[in-house]
C-alpha cells in the first residue's frame, strides 16, 4: 500500500469535511440571526406576550408590502369535479422539481404552470396547489385547490375546479398591511393559543364564498399554525379562521 498517497487522501478528506461543517455552521448562524431580526421587528408588547405564552416563530416575516387590488373570479367547471386519471403515472419526487413537473403535466392539466405547490396544506396521499393571481399571489380557497393524488410514490390522478380571474382594472390598488403588524394583531388579541408555533407566513388572496356567479377575494396574510390557519385581510385587518370561515373584527 502507498501510505504516502493514502495519507494525502485522508488529509484532503478531512479538509473537505471541515469545509462542509464550516459552511453548515455559517448557514445555521445566518438563519438564527435572520430569525432574531424577524422577532425583534415586532413591538415590545408582542414579544413579551410571545415569551409568556411560549409562542414560537419558525419562519421569516416577509418584508414586502405591495399595493394590490381586490379581485373577482368565477368557476368554470364547478359541477364536474371528479378526479381524473393521468395518462401515465409520474414519479412523486417531480413535485419538488418545478420545471420538470410542469413539462410533464402542462399538456394534461389546463394552465398547470399557473399553480403553485403548497407544502403547508398538502396531506397524506395528495399534493396541494393554489392558482396564482398575476402569476405571483396564491388564491387560497378549498374549492379552488388543484390536488395531485399519489400512491406508491407515483402521481396517478388529479382533481381541479377550473376558474377564471376577471381583470381588476376598475379596482383600486391599496398598500397591504405589514406582515409583522398582522402577526401582532393575532398575538395581542389572543387568536394564537399558548405553546403554538407559526410555521409559515404568506401573502395571497382569500374571500368568503357566496351563492353568486362571481366571487370576490381580497389580499390577505396567511398564518399557518400546527392545527389551524388564520387569514388577516391586508387592507382592513379583519381576521378569518380556517375553522369558522367567519370574519372577526
Amino acid at each position: 500500500m502507498d501510505w504516502g498517497r493514502a495519507k494525502n487522501v485522508l488529509i484532503y478528506a478531512f479538509l473537505l469535511l471541515n469545509l462542509v461543517l464550516g459552511y453548515q455552521l455559517w448557514n445555521d448562524v445566518r438563519e438564527q440571526v435572520s430569525t432574531n431580526l424577524d422577532y425583534t421587528s415586532l413591538d415590545e408588547n408582542t414579544q413579551k406576550i410571545m415569551q409568556e405564552k411560549n409562542i414560537q416563530l419558525l419562519c421569516p416575516i416577509p418584508p414586502r408590502t405591495p399595493a394590490l387590488p381586490k379581485i373577482t373570479y368565477h368557476f368554470i367547471n364547478s359541477e364536474n369535479n371528479d378526479p381524473v386519471d393521468l395518462a401515465k403515472p409520474l414519479d412523486s419526487k417531480l413535485v419538488f422539481m418545478g420545471d420538470e413537473l410542469t413539462k410533464a403535466l402542462e399538456k394534461q392539466i389546463p394552465d398547470f404552470k399557473k399553480y403553485r405547490y403548497d407544502p403547508m396544506e398538502s396531506e397524506y396521499g395528495a399534493f396541494v396547489f393554489h392558482p396564482l393571481v398575476e402569476n405571483e399571489w396564491p388564491l387560497f380557497n378549498d374549492q379552488l385547490k388543484l390536488k395531485l393524488f399519489y400512491r406508491e410514490q407515483k402521481i396517478t390522478s388529479y382533481q381541479l375546479s377550473i376558474t377564471e380571474i376577471i381583470p381588476s382594472n376598475d379596482e383600486e390598488e391599496q398598500k397591504v398591511l405589514h406582515a409583522s403588524d398582522a402577526l401582532a394583531k393575532l398575538i395581542n388579541n389572543n387568536y394564537i393559543p399558548e405553546n403554538s408555533a407559526v410555521k409559515d407566513i404568506q401573502l395571497g388572496y382569500y374571500g368568503e364564498m357566496f351563492n353568486s356567479e362571481n366571487q370576490v377575494a381580497a389580499p390577505v396574510w396567511r398564518f399557518t399554525l400546527e392545527s389551524e390557519i388564520y387569514y388577516v385581510q391586508g387592507i382592513s385587518g379583519d381576521v378569518i379562521s380556517s375553522k369558522t370561515d367567519k370574519v372577526k373584527e
